[in-house]
């Protein structure tokens, strides 16, 4: 009878185990982390179609995004879907696209994670040879795959509440694994 009482005991307190561990990892699943898969070739050569990435939900709730961050947002036409995009300007900024470079202010942006030779079009948002000031509170991001991306060239600058979160850490395919930087810019 006392063996049937310690093996009840336990297996509650395996259960209680489970029970806490799970709540935790919902808690950091809501508001820390979670985990995105790639889906689409918007950022090819950098991701592809399939990898999962983590993503940090909380920075955002404390600092604002740089320029170069690669952000999750909710896509501005249906927040069923989520995108994930580079940031390239901030608020305040002029963004203007002439020959398929994008200035900033006036400034060249300078963009080593782009494939050599990808072609950067206008959209009807932002048109080649046009300029657009990013309003207070939004972003512009676009694709690093920009013929085969939906961006702010299309659909205007991201406000900062739709972004899920920063893309912290590629965790498959294994042989990717890694934490994801953030370009170096010269302005």
């Amino acid at each position: 009878m006392n063996l049937i009482k310690r093996a009840v005991a336990a297996v509650f307190d395996f259960l209680q185990s489970i029970v806490v561990v799970l709540a935790i990892m919902v808690m950091i699943y809501l508001f820390i982390m979670s985990p995105q898969e790639i889906s689409g070739a918007s950022m090819e050569a950098n991701f592809h179609n399939g990898e999962f990435i983590l993503t940090n939900k909380i920075e955002y709730k404390f600092l604002d995004p740089k320029r170069g961050d690669v952000v999750v947002f909710k896509s501005p036409r249906n927040k069923e879907v989520d995108f994930i995009k580079r940031v390239i300007a901030l608020p305040g900024e002029t963004v203007r696209l002439s020959s398929s470079t994008f200035f900033i202010n006036g400034q060249k942006l300078d963009e080593p994670y782009l494939t050599p030779g990808v072609y950067t079009f206008g959209g009807s948002y932002l048109r080649e040879n046009s300029e657009v000031v990013v309003p207070p509170g939004k972003y512009f991001v676009v694709g690093d795959n920009r013929p085969h991306s939906s961006d702010a060239r299309e659909f205007g600058p991201i406000a900062k509440e739709d972004f899920i979160g920063k893309a912290l850490l590629r965790y498959w395919p294994f042989s990717r694994v890694g934490l994801i930087s953030r370009p170096t810019y010269f302005f």
